[in-house]
């Protein structure tokens, strides 16, 4: 067992969790993962995740709600962890219309208990997941991390945001390191079965229709879960400070005078939606049939990174196109599902 002091990763059964242990383990990290299992999407998919780290060494899990502080400060007491990735949140823009309770826990109250510990701990770094959906109404393009993002249009998006607030507040009162990631529709193996291009996997290759929204008329920063991982990881090295030309006058969003970052981490080329179903019909081997749908409340027309500040300050070069990941995300889907 490695004896170093551990990087703690909320929200290990997910997605990107389970991606980022990965990597963070094979550089000969310790890890302690936590997450709840909830069941917005399978469980057994999460479980399926985790029974992937579970048997590794250097790999423990806390099963617990990060709402509950008393779950939490437990947690910082046991392992002292030096660095913390949290990704753990509750997902989806339009659950959060119907669901708004479970986000205010998840993403607010949960996110608060992190900040309080990692306060009280001293942590090194702090990183931790926000969206690309924070730029809201905004339409102008590529959206920047010095854009102005004060008009969210889901409470999912309203709860990112305040994110970014709280993390501010505690780089700004008590020196603690800070980084924001805004993630850009984010896929490949292991994905959440809520998104779009699993969804449409799913329906072509069980025969059945998609809903394609506005009536096709959308555009996404498709981002392979590979290049993520190795932007998350290069960020949790890269340990903010203040930045000494900051300036109240003319506020910069995206950094501090305290030791606070956001960035946006995407693949920095939008897809239009259509391009997408094309490349899982030609994975695929079969058409898609479409069921053409208006807009969706709490969803917007396009996302496009810009990541000149990611490339800068760690070198982050996305390389993979949908053209090389849908057909691998599609060859996962296939193995894992038998189908």
């Amino acid at each position: 067992m490695n004896n170093s002091s551990p990087i703690l990763l909320t929200g290990a059964a997910g997605f990107v969790g389970m991606h980022v242990a990965q990597a963070l383990l094979r550089r000969g990290e310790r890890v302690v993962g936590a997450d709840n299992l909830n069941d917005y999407y399978s469980p057994k998919l999460k479980h399926d995740r985790l029974s992937r780290l579970s048997g590794l060494a250097d790999f423990e899990f806390e099963l617990g709600d990060l709402s509950d502080p008393a779950f939490v400060g437990q947690l910082f007491e046991r392992y002292r962890p030096r660095r913390v990735i949290h990704l753990a949140a509750q997902a989806g823009v339009r659950y959060s219309i119907s669901n708004p309770s479970a986000y205010v826990q998840s993403n607010l109250v949960a996110f608060g208990n992190i900040l309080e510990a990692s306060r009280s701990q001293s942590i090194e770094h702090l990183v931790y997941a926000s969206s690309s959906s924070v730029y809201g109404a905004n339409t102008k393009q590529p959206f920047s991390i010095q854009d102005n993002v004060d008009h969210p249009i889901s409470l999912y998006a309203a709860t990112k945001k305040a994110n970014e607030l709280m993390a501010h507040t505690y780089s700004h009162l008590f020196g603690l390191p800070t980084t924001g990631l805004r993630f850009f529709t984010v896929y490949g193996p292991w994905g959440r079965p809520d998104m779009a291009y699993f969804k449409f996997t799913k329906a072509v290759l069980a025969g059945e229709p998609i809903d394609v929204y506005n009536h096709g008329q959308m555009r996404r920063d498709f981002t392979w879960i590979d290049d993520i991982v190795d932007g998350v990881v290069r960020l949790l090295d890269h340990v903010p400070t203040g930045n000494p030309v900051w300036s109240g006058e003319h506020p910069d969003p995206s950094s501090s005078r305290g030791p606070y970052r956001v960035y946006n981490i995407g693949n920095n080329k939008p897809e239009q939606l259509e391009d997408l179903i094309k490349a899982i019909e030609q994975a695929t081997g079969r058409a898609a049939v479409k069921n053409y749908l208006p807009m969706q409340p709490g969803d917007v027309q396009a996302t496009f990174a810009d990541i000149d500040a990611l490339k800068r300050d760690v070198g982050f070069q996305p390389k993979t196109p949908i053209s090389v990941g849908i057909p691998l995300f599609v060859e996962w889907y296939r193995s894992y599902y038998g189908v």
